[in-house]
């Protein structure tokens, strides 16, 4: 017996187990039956024999559900046992509460919706069947936003509780009295079930005028239920909004996540001065084919260009990357905090680089086929935390600071070179380009060959350095120099004149 209750358990509450899967896919296929025969039912004409065959068919269909309703509900196995021991009225009575409970769960009351369609009054119920897919996960690629709505009636079920109860006490009260003061005088009042109705109709501000107060008790009775109508629209206005706005803002999370991005550059950080970072992307970037988001713990700012996507989330922990398909992202800009001090703000890049890498590990089967690994570009504050950076796993580390005030020092011995530098720096001028060496090389050749071999300076470019295999820069390099099989060019012009690297 044990064994049994053990196997439907898994079969309906452990989505892990291989029994579980096989269930739901078996009932997956009975709902699309069954929404098939609805759609045959409408489309034959109501005289046609094939009906009675339909009908039958449906009907044994709604058994099985029925039956898969109550073994689910029966084999519901409450998580509160599995933490304190009951004696056996104890145990008892948890198990009854629990599934009754269980029984009152929004999806839950959905199917019972679908299952009571059994009643041939209802039989208008049979479509809601088909929203017994959306509790699948393999529906929506990452989270289902059913279930998240779902959750947020759950963890404020108390709420809910309470102002229905106030709403059920409320219409009792004023259906019972409305009865009493007008059943003998009021010939629209003949039974109790007219009272109460009417004060359903009044406290929820319907209104439908099929019954009518004519003593002025019962007018005063239906003044109360009015305005105790407004104050309960109010409370389930306040309780929605409140219970149901964390639930939204989930499910608008989901939008990136689910979206068809690729290539995209994602920047984890976001303060005062990232405006700067954002227009000098804008201008090296095309946005409409290079799309750039913004992922931080915030929410999106108002003045924030729109052609910047925002992601709320936090970049220091794995569990978030996903909502910015970091898998699919062509480079990842890891910026700086200004509002704190240098070391915490190279503390939390550091971190961030770190989780990142340490995420593309865990998802490292699904980036196994990417023609480029994601480029990580860190910047770092203090010069001190570099060799940190490149430990965590940046790529490239960029020293915002010591860049900034290394070109102010320079500028004072040599005038005018900070000016220089600065246009080479800022997109939209001459910048530096790093380009693949043409044709394919097996033998070093000296940088001297190598200058007039590319000839750059009749397109408007100038060769500044190279960079090896091994990723270390050589700047100004002298023409004796060998250049080894495998190193890209460093070169300063307009637009890029060289095939980048990939």
């Amino acid at each position: 017996m044990n064994v049994l209750v053990k196997k439907l358990h898994a079969a309906f509450h452990e989505p892990k187990t291989r029994l579980y899967r096989y269930t739901q896919g078996a009932i997956w296929g009975l709902i699309l039956v069954s929404i098939l025969l609805l759609v045959i039912e409408a489309l034959i004409p109501d005289d046609s024999p094939a009906n009675a065959v339909m009908s039958i068919a449906d009907r044994v269909l709604l058994s099985i559900f029925a039956l898969e309703y109550l073994l689910r509900v029966a084999s519901y196995r409450p998580p509160t046992l599995d933490v304190f021991k009951r004696p056996p009225l104890g145990r008892l009575r948890t198990i009854l509460l629990a599934r009754l409970a269980f029984l009152f769960r929004p999806i839950m009351l959905v199917d019972l919706l679908a299952v009571l369609a059994l009643f041939p009054e209802l039989r208008g119920l049979r479509a809601l069947r088909l929203l017994r897919l959306l509790r699948s996960s393999r529906i929506f690629r990452y989270r289902n936003p059913f279930a998240i709505l779902f959750q947020s009636f759950e963890e404020n079920g108390l709420l809910f509780t309470l102002t229905f109860s106030g709403l059920g006490v409320a219409t009792l009260l004023g259906g019972v009295s409305f009865y009493l003061v007008e059943a003998k005088i009021n010939p629209e009042v003949g039974t109790l079930t007219d009272g109460i109705w009417w004060s359903l109709v009044t406290i929820t501000t319907v209104g439908f005028g099929d019954i009518s107060p004519i003593t002025l008790l019962g007018r005063i009775i239906g003044a109360v239920l009015m305005v105790s109508g407004m104050f309960t629209l109010a409370m389930f206005a306040g309780i929605v909004g409140s219970s149901l706005v964390s639930g939204m803002l989930s499910i608008r999370e989901e939008q990136f996540r689910m979206s068809d991005y690729v290539k995209h550059v994602v920047v984890c950080g976001h303060d005062e001065s990232t405006h700067l970072l954002l227009g000098a992307m804008a201008r090296e970037l095309d946005l409409t084919q290079t799309r750039v988001v913004i992922f931080d713990s915030h929410e999106r700012p108002r003045d924030l260009p729109p052609e910047f996507l925002w992601v709320q989330g936090d970049p220091t922990k794995e569990s978030e990357l996903d909502k910015v398909r970091l898998t699919h992202a062509a480079a990842v800009i890891v910026t700086g905090e200004r509002d704190t001090s240098p070391q915490a703000a190279d503390a939390k890049t550091i971190l961030t680089t770190f989780t990142i890498r340490s995420y593309l590990e865990l998802k490292k089967k699904q980036i196994r086929y990417r023609r480029t690994p994601l480029y990580v570009v860190a910047e770092i504050l203090d010069s001190e935390n570099v060799n940190h950076a490149r430990t965590a796993g940046a790529d490239e580390v960029i020293e915002t600071r010591k860049i900034g005030y290394s070109m102010i020092a320079h500028a004072v011995g040599f005038h005018g070179t900070a000016t220089a530098m600065s246009r080479v720096l800022i997109s939209g001028a001459h910048s530096v380009y790093i380009g693949v060496i043409p044709g394919e090389r097996k033998e070093p050749v000296s940088f001297g060959d190598l200058l007039l071999e590319l000839q750059l300076s009749r397109q408007g470019g100038l060769i500044v350095g190279l960079r090896t295999a091994k990723g270390k820069e050589i700047i100004n390099p002298p023409k004796s120099l060998l250049v080894q099989p495998g190193a890209l060019v460093l070169y300063l012009a307009e637009k890029p004149l060289l095939k980048a690297p990939r």
